[in-house]
Protein backbone atom coordinates (compact mmCIF):
# COMPACT_ATOMS: atom_id res chain seq x y z
CA UNK A 1 0.00 0.00 0.00
CA UNK A 2 1.33 3.43 -0.95
CA UNK A 3 2.59 5.33 2.10
CA UNK A 4 0.85 8.63 2.81
CA UNK A 5 3.28 11.52 3.16
CA UNK A 6 1.86 14.78 4.58
CA UNK A 7 4.48 16.75 2.65
CA UNK A 8 3.24 15.29 -0.67
CA UNK A 9 -0.37 16.10 0.24
CA UNK A 10 0.71 19.68 0.98
CA UNK A 11 2.52 19.97 -2.37
CA UNK A 12 -0.59 18.70 -4.18
CA UNK A 13 -2.74 21.40 -2.52
CA UNK A 14 -4.94 18.86 -0.73
CA UNK A 15 -5.21 21.26 2.25
CA UNK A 16 -7.07 24.06 0.47
CA UNK A 17 -10.74 24.14 1.49
CA UNK A 18 -13.55 26.46 0.41
CA UNK A 19 -14.32 30.03 1.44
CA UNK A 20 -15.13 30.23 5.15
CA UNK A 21 -18.64 31.56 4.42
CA UNK A 22 -19.41 28.39 2.41
CA UNK A 23 -18.31 25.93 5.06
CA UNK A 24 -20.33 23.08 6.54
CA UNK A 25 -20.01 23.14 10.37
CA UNK A 26 -19.85 19.33 10.43
CA UNK A 27 -16.41 19.58 8.82
CA UNK A 28 -15.07 21.56 11.82
CA UNK A 29 -13.08 18.57 13.26
CA UNK A 30 -11.06 18.38 10.04
CA UNK A 31 -10.28 22.10 9.68
CA UNK A 32 -6.88 23.29 10.92
CA UNK A 33 -7.27 27.06 10.52
CA UNK A 34 -8.60 29.92 8.40
CA UNK A 35 -6.33 31.91 6.12
CA UNK A 36 -7.35 34.82 3.86
CA UNK A 37 -11.01 33.81 4.09
CA UNK A 38 -10.29 30.18 3.14
CA UNK A 39 -10.42 27.15 5.40
CA UNK A 40 -7.25 25.05 5.64
CA UNK A 41 -7.74 21.29 6.09
CA UNK A 42 -5.73 19.43 8.75
CA UNK A 43 -3.52 17.17 6.61
CA UNK A 44 -2.57 14.90 9.51
CA UNK A 45 -6.25 13.98 9.82
CA UNK A 46 -6.45 13.61 6.04
CA UNK A 47 -3.48 11.19 6.08
CA UNK A 48 -5.12 9.10 8.84
CA UNK A 49 -8.41 8.97 6.91
CA UNK A 50 -6.62 7.99 3.68
CA UNK A 51 -5.04 5.01 5.47
CA UNK A 52 -8.39 3.96 6.95
CA UNK A 53 -10.10 4.30 3.55
CA UNK A 54 -7.32 2.47 1.69
CA UNK A 55 -7.47 -0.46 4.10
CA UNK A 56 -11.25 -0.81 3.68
CA UNK A 57 -11.08 -0.53 -0.13
CA UNK A 58 -8.31 -3.13 -0.31
CA UNK A 59 -10.54 -5.57 1.63
CA UNK A 60 -13.48 -4.96 -0.72
CA UNK A 61 -11.26 -5.50 -3.78
CA UNK A 62 -9.79 -8.66 -2.22
CA UNK A 63 -13.33 -10.02 -1.69
CA UNK A 64 -13.93 -9.85 -5.45
CA UNK A 65 -16.46 -7.01 -5.39
CA UNK A 66 -16.21 -4.05 -7.75
CA UNK A 67 -15.74 -0.43 -6.62
CA UNK A 68 -17.62 2.11 -8.71
CA UNK A 69 -15.78 5.44 -9.07
CA UNK A 70 -17.95 8.51 -9.70
CA UNK A 71 -16.70 11.94 -10.81
CA UNK A 72 -18.48 14.02 -13.44
CA UNK A 73 -16.74 17.37 -12.80
CA UNK A 74 -14.39 18.53 -15.55
CA UNK A 75 -11.14 18.53 -13.53
CA UNK A 76 -11.74 15.00 -12.20
CA UNK A 77 -13.15 13.10 -15.21
CA UNK A 78 -9.92 12.16 -17.01
CA UNK A 79 -8.06 11.39 -13.77
CA UNK A 80 -10.79 9.02 -12.53
CA UNK A 81 -11.10 7.31 -15.93
CA UNK A 82 -7.32 6.73 -16.03
CA UNK A 83 -6.83 5.60 -12.42
CA UNK A 84 -9.98 3.43 -12.13
CA UNK A 85 -9.40 1.94 -15.59
CA UNK A 86 -5.82 1.01 -14.64
CA UNK A 87 -7.09 -1.25 -11.83
CA UNK A 88 -9.99 -2.60 -13.92
CA UNK A 89 -12.75 -0.91 -11.86
CA UNK A 90 -15.97 0.59 -13.29
CA UNK A 91 -16.43 4.36 -13.36
CA UNK A 92 -18.93 7.05 -14.30
CA UNK A 93 -17.45 10.29 -15.64
CA UNK A 94 -20.34 11.49 -17.81
CA UNK A 95 -23.80 12.37 -16.49
CA UNK A 96 -24.97 10.03 -13.70
CA UNK A 97 -27.72 7.82 -15.22
CA UNK A 98 -30.72 8.11 -12.88
CA UNK A 99 -31.48 4.71 -11.35
CA UNK A 100 -27.96 3.49 -12.07
CA UNK A 101 -28.04 1.57 -8.76
CA UNK A 102 -31.70 1.53 -7.70
CA UNK A 103 -32.83 0.39 -11.15
CA UNK A 104 -29.75 -1.64 -12.06
CA UNK A 105 -31.70 -4.22 -14.10
CA UNK A 106 -32.69 -1.54 -16.65
CA UNK A 107 -29.11 -0.28 -16.86
CA UNK A 108 -27.90 -3.83 -17.51
CA UNK A 109 -30.43 -4.12 -20.35
CA UNK A 110 -28.92 -1.01 -21.95
CA UNK A 111 -25.42 -2.52 -21.63
CA UNK A 112 -26.69 -5.77 -23.20
CA UNK A 113 -28.14 -3.71 -26.06
CA UNK A 114 -24.62 -2.44 -26.72
CA UNK A 115 -23.31 -6.03 -26.81
CA UNK A 116 -26.16 -7.02 -29.16
CA UNK A 117 -25.20 -4.25 -31.63
CA UNK A 118 -21.60 -5.51 -31.54
CA UNK A 119 -22.81 -9.06 -32.34
CA UNK A 120 -24.86 -7.69 -35.26
CA UNK A 121 -21.71 -6.13 -36.68
CA UNK A 122 -19.78 -9.39 -36.32
CA UNK A 123 -22.37 -11.75 -37.81
CA UNK A 124 -23.20 -9.46 -40.76
CA UNK A 125 -26.79 -8.60 -39.68
CA UNK A 126 -25.75 -4.94 -39.44
CA UNK A 127 -24.84 -4.80 -43.14
CA UNK A 128 -28.33 -5.99 -44.14
CA UNK A 129 -29.88 -2.85 -42.61
CA UNK A 130 -30.64 0.23 -44.68
CA UNK A 131 -28.19 3.16 -44.62
CA UNK A 132 -30.53 5.18 -42.39
CA UNK A 133 -30.99 2.31 -39.93
CA UNK A 134 -27.23 1.72 -39.75
CA UNK A 135 -26.72 5.39 -38.95
CA UNK A 136 -29.34 5.25 -36.17
CA UNK A 137 -27.82 2.07 -34.68
CA UNK A 138 -24.32 3.60 -34.77
CA UNK A 139 -25.56 6.73 -33.00
CA UNK A 140 -27.31 4.62 -30.36
CA UNK A 141 -24.14 2.54 -29.86
CA UNK A 142 -21.97 5.67 -29.50
CA UNK A 143 -24.37 7.19 -26.93
CA UNK A 144 -24.46 3.96 -24.89
CA UNK A 145 -20.67 3.68 -25.04
CA UNK A 146 -20.22 7.26 -23.84
CA UNK A 147 -22.55 6.87 -20.85
CA UNK A 148 -22.21 3.19 -19.95
CA UNK A 149 -19.15 1.80 -21.71
CA UNK A 150 -17.03 2.10 -18.58
CA UNK A 151 -19.43 -0.10 -16.58
CA UNK A 152 -20.01 -2.81 -19.21
CA UNK A 153 -18.13 -5.38 -17.07
CA UNK A 154 -20.14 -4.58 -13.93
CA UNK A 155 -22.60 -7.47 -13.94
CA UNK A 156 -23.88 -6.87 -10.40
CA UNK A 157 -24.21 -4.00 -7.95
CA UNK A 158 -20.85 -2.64 -6.76
CA UNK A 159 -19.41 -3.44 -3.35
CA UNK A 160 -18.69 0.25 -2.77
CA UNK A 161 -18.86 3.72 -4.29
CA UNK A 162 -15.94 6.16 -4.43
CA UNK A 163 -17.07 9.73 -5.09
CA UNK A 164 -15.25 12.97 -5.89
CA UNK A 165 -17.44 15.90 -4.72
CA UNK A 166 -20.45 14.59 -2.82
CA UNK A 167 -22.51 17.76 -3.44
CA UNK A 168 -22.26 17.40 -7.21
CA UNK A 169 -22.87 13.63 -7.09
CA UNK A 170 -25.77 13.83 -4.59
CA UNK A 171 -28.03 11.56 -6.70
CA UNK A 172 -25.40 8.79 -6.70
CA UNK A 173 -24.99 9.24 -2.93
CA UNK A 174 -28.76 8.94 -2.33
CA UNK A 175 -29.03 5.78 -4.44
CA UNK A 176 -26.12 4.13 -2.63
CA UNK A 177 -27.64 5.07 0.76
CA UNK A 178 -30.95 3.45 -0.22
CA UNK A 179 -29.18 0.18 -1.03
CA UNK A 180 -26.75 0.32 1.93
CA UNK A 181 -23.75 0.39 -0.40
CA UNK A 182 -20.69 1.77 1.48
CA UNK A 183 -19.72 5.27 0.30
CA UNK A 184 -16.11 6.46 0.17
CA UNK A 185 -15.46 10.06 -0.84
CA UNK A 186 -13.20 13.07 -1.07
CA UNK A 187 -15.05 15.56 1.14
CA UNK A 188 -14.33 19.31 0.98
CA UNK A 189 -15.08 21.89 3.70
CA UNK A 190 -18.41 22.87 2.09
CA UNK A 191 -19.83 19.30 2.31
CA UNK A 192 -21.54 17.23 4.99
CA UNK A 193 -19.28 14.32 6.02
CA UNK A 194 -22.26 12.51 7.59
CA UNK A 195 -23.44 11.62 4.08
CA UNK A 196 -20.63 9.09 3.62
CA UNK A 197 -19.21 6.06 5.44
CA UNK A 198 -15.52 6.77 4.79
CA UNK A 199 -14.37 10.33 4.14
CA UNK A 200 -11.08 11.82 3.04
CA UNK A 201 -11.09 15.52 4.05
CA UNK A 202 -9.52 17.12 0.98
CA UNK A 203 -9.64 19.68 -1.80
CA UNK A 204 -12.02 18.14 -4.35
CA UNK A 205 -11.64 20.95 -6.92
CA UNK A 206 -7.94 20.97 -7.86
CA UNK A 207 -6.79 18.33 -10.34
CA UNK A 208 -3.45 17.90 -8.51
CA UNK A 209 -5.25 17.11 -5.27
CA UNK A 210 -7.68 14.69 -6.97
CA UNK A 211 -4.79 12.98 -8.79
CA UNK A 212 -2.83 12.50 -5.55
CA UNK A 213 -5.76 11.02 -3.59
CA UNK A 214 -6.86 8.77 -6.46
CA UNK A 215 -3.30 7.48 -6.94
CA UNK A 216 -3.12 6.35 -3.30
CA UNK A 217 -6.65 4.91 -3.27
CA UNK A 218 -6.29 2.92 -6.51
CA UNK A 219 -2.90 1.64 -5.33
CA UNK A 220 -4.73 0.14 -2.33
CA UNK A 221 -7.34 -1.40 -4.66
CA UNK A 222 -4.51 -2.94 -6.74
CA UNK A 223 -3.05 -4.43 -3.54
CA UNK A 224 -6.43 -5.99 -2.71
CA UNK A 225 -6.71 -7.47 -6.21
CA UNK A 226 -3.18 -8.90 -6.00
CA UNK A 227 -4.01 -10.44 -2.63
CA UNK A 228 -7.09 -12.10 -4.15
CA UNK A 229 -5.02 -13.40 -7.06
CA UNK A 230 -2.41 -14.84 -4.71
CA UNK A 231 -5.07 -16.54 -2.56
CA UNK A 232 -6.69 -18.11 -5.61
CA UNK A 233 -3.32 -19.33 -6.93
CA UNK A 234 -2.61 -20.83 -3.51
CA UNK A 235 -6.01 -22.60 -3.45
CA UNK A 236 -5.52 -23.91 -6.99
CA UNK A 237 -2.05 -25.17 -6.04
CA UNK A 238 -3.40 -27.02 -2.99
CA UNK A 239 -6.25 -28.52 -5.01
CA UNK A 240 -3.80 -29.68 -7.67
CA UNK A 241 -1.60 -31.35 -5.03
CA UNK A 242 -4.60 -33.15 -3.55
CA UNK A 243 -5.67 -34.41 -6.99
CA UNK A 244 -2.11 -35.59 -7.73
CA UNK A 245 -1.96 -37.51 -4.43
CA UNK A 246 -5.31 -39.18 -5.20
CA UNK A 247 -4.15 -40.11 -8.70
CA UNK A 248 -0.87 -41.58 -7.36
CA UNK A 249 -2.77 -43.62 -4.77
CA UNK A 250 -5.16 -44.92 -7.42
CA UNK A 251 -2.32 -45.92 -9.76
CA UNK A 252 -0.12 -47.56 -7.08
CA UNK A 253 0.07 -51.39 -7.57
CA UNK A 254 -1.74 -53.31 -4.90
CA UNK A 255 0.18 -55.94 -2.88
CA UNK A 256 -0.62 -59.48 -4.17
CA UNK A 257 -2.88 -61.52 -1.93
CA UNK A 258 -1.43 -64.97 -1.13
CA UNK A 259 -3.55 -67.96 -2.16
CA UNK A 260 -4.47 -70.73 0.31
CA UNK A 261 -2.07 -73.20 -1.39
CA UNK A 262 0.85 -70.75 -1.06
CA UNK A 263 0.02 -70.24 2.59
CA UNK A 264 0.14 -74.00 3.17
Amino acid sequence: MEKVEVKELLEAGVHFGHLTRKWNPNMAPYIYMERNGIHIINLYKTAAKIEETSEALAKIAASGKKILFVATKKQAKDIVAEKAGAVNQPYITERWPGGMLTNFVTIRKAVKKMAMIDRMKKDGTFNSLSKKERLQVNRQRAKLEKNLGSISDMTRLPGALFVVDIIREHIAIKEAQKLNIPIFAMVDTNSDPREVDYLIPSNDDASKSIDKILSIVTSAVADGLNERKAERADKDGKAEKTETKKAVKAEAPKAPVASKEEEE
